[in-house]
């Protein structure tokens, strides 16, 4: 059980050919501030592709430049809450070993210690 670790994903729904447009996004974005807003006490993110690491940059008003994305990065950000950034867990990635569940679990792990202190 992870307590204080919200998951982010960037859209609510699986657009056409699984490639949200950017207009797509932008409209979920409504959703990922409301759900922000609901779990304010969150001291930790865990983004669920780059899209999700770019929105919720962007959600949160922080420069997307000073935190690129790569799988297993952490970021200190402005509030100093910290996030935690995986490949997608989406089929496409595990099935062709893109994301590993040692890599996914590595992610989580280290999540977890951060909130442990």
């Amino acid at each position: 059980r992870l307590e204080q670790v919200l998951i982010v994903n960037g859209v609510r729904c699986v657009p056409p050919q699984n490639k949200p447009t950017g207009p797509e996004i932008a409209n979920c974005r409504r959703f990922l501030s409301a759900t922000l807003d609901h779990y304010e006490t969150s001291v930790a993110y865990v983004a669920l592709g780059r899209i999700a690491h770019d929105t919720l940059l962007t959600t949160l008003h922080e420069r997307r430049a000073a935190f690129p994305f790569s799988h297993g990065a952490e970021h200190e950000l402005s509030s100093g809450r910290r996030l935690f950034d995986s490949y997608h867990c989406s089929r496409y990635n595990t099935n062709t070993g893109v994301l590993t569940p040692e890599m996914f679990e590595d992610v989580f792990g280290r999540a977890a210690a951060f909130i442990k202190g």
